[in-house]
C-alpha cells in the first residue's frame, strides 16, 4: 500500500528553517524545565504510594483533611479513572509497612463509611531511587553509544553520528514537550518514573529503525544517480520511503493515541511520552539526521575542492 506516489517534496532545501525550530522547541523547554521541573515518580523520588478504590465518590478536600489530621500534611492525591479511584503519595518512609498502615487506620478512623479496597502499595528507599536516576541515564547513554557503534559499521561514521545526533534530538524534543504540556495543561499530571524511562529507549529503539530504513535508500540511490549532488539524492530518497514512513508512524500514533485515552493513570505518562516520540522520531530522520549528512559532505567536498585548487596552480 503507497499513499505517496512519485513525489517530489524538497525536504533539505529548508533544512536550515527547521534546526531553527529545533533548536527553538529545546531552548523553550529546557527554560520551562528549569523553572518547573519534571516531577519524579515514587520510583525515583522514594517514599509510600496507595492505589485506593472506594465504593462511594470522594471529596478530594475531605480526604486532605484526614491525611492533615494524621500528620501527612501536604500529601499529594491524585484522582485516577473515576472520583472514587485515588492515588495517595508521600515522601514519608519507615520500616516495612509502617507508613501504608498508618494511612489505611487515618482512612478507616476519619471515613468509616466510606469502604475501599486496596489495588496498588509501593514503597521505596531513598538509596533505591538515587540508584534508578542514575541507572536510567546510563541506559539512555549506553543505548546511544550502541546505536552509534552498529552505524558505524552497517554505514559510514558520518551517518552514524548524523543518528546518534538525531536520537539526541528526540530526547530533547520529547523532553522539551513533556516540560511544556505539564506547564500548560497541569492537568496532564506527567511525572518522571520508570514507565516513562521505557518510554524513553522505546522511542530511541523506533526512531533509529527509521532511520536505518532512509539510510538505506540513500545508500542505493547514491551509487544509481552517481553524478547528480547529494541533496537531489538525498531527496530522492527520503521521498521513495515518505510511504512507509507515514504509514509505520502513522499507525503506531494511533495505537499510541488510543492508550493515552483509554489507558488509565498508570501507563499515560508512556503513552504521552511514546507518542511524542513517534512525532519528533519521523521528523529527526528527515530534517536532522539527513540534514546533517547533506552538510557532512557538503563541507567534505569544500575541503576537496579547496584542497585541489592549489595543487592545480602549481601546475
Amino acid at each position: 500500500m503507497r499513499i505517496f506516489e512519485n513525489t517530489k517534496i524538497d525536504f533539505l532545501g529548508k533544512r536550515k528553517k527547521f534546526y531553527v525550530i529545533s533548536v527553538s522547541f529545546i531552548i523553550i523547554g529546557l527554560i520551562i524545565l528549569f523553572l518547573k521541573p519534571i516531577p519524579l515518580g515514587i520510583d525515583f523520588q522514594g517514599g509510600t504510594e496507595l492505589q485506593l478504590e472506594f465504593q462511594n465518590p470522594v471529596e478530594i478536600g475531605e480526604l486532605r483533611k484526614v491525611m492533615d489530621d494524621a500528620g501527612f500534611m501536604g500529601m499529594e492525591l491524585k484522582t485516577m479513572d473515576t472520583d472514587r479511584d485515588m492515588l495517595l503519595r508521600t515522601p514519608i518512609q519507615a520500616e516495612g509497612t509502617t507508613v501504608s498502615d498508618k494511612i489505611r487506620e487515618a482512612i478507616d478512623k476519619g471515613m468509616p463509611e466510606n469502604k475501599y479496597e486496596i489495588m496498588r502499595v509501593d514503597k521505596v528507599g531513598p538509596k533505591i531511587g538515587s540508584e534508578l536516576r542514575r541507572n536510567a541515564m546510563l541506559a539512555v547513554v549506553f543505548s546511544l553509544l550502541g546505536i552509534l557503534v552498529y552505524l558505524s559499521f552497517r554505514f559510514q561514521f558520518m551517518y552514524a553520528v548524523a543518528s546518534v545526533i538525531g536520537l539526541f534530538h528526540d530526547v530533547l524534543i520529547t523532553i522539551s514537550a513533556i516540560a511544556i504540556f505539564n506547564f500548560v495543561v497541569p492537568g496532564l499530571s506527567l511525572e518522571l518514573s520508570q514507565t516513562m524511562l521505557a518510554a524513553f529507549l522505546t522511542l530511541i529503539g523506533f526512531s533509529v529503525n527509521d532511520t536505518v530504513v532512509v539510510f538505506d535508500r540513500i545508500r542505493e540511490n547514491i551509487k544509481l544517480y552517481k553524478n547528480e549532488e547529494i541533496e537531489n539524492v538525498m531527496n530522492r530518497s527520503i521521498n521513495a520511503t515518505l510511504s512507509r514512513t507515514i504509514i509505520t508512524s502513522g499507525t503506531v500514533f494511533l495505537t499510541v493515541f488510543v492508550l493515552f485515552l483509554f489507558g488509565g493513570e498508570v501507563l499515560k505518562s508512556f503513552s504521552f511520552t511514546f507518542g511524542v516520540g513517534i512525532i519528533t522520531g519521523t521528523y529527526s530522520s528527515i530534517f536532522v539526521s539527513s540534514a546533517i549528512v547533506v552538510d557532512w559532505k557538503h563541507r567534505v567536498l569544500k575541503k576537496i575542492s579547496s584542497g585541489l585548487r592549489p595543487a592545480l596552480k602549481k601546475k
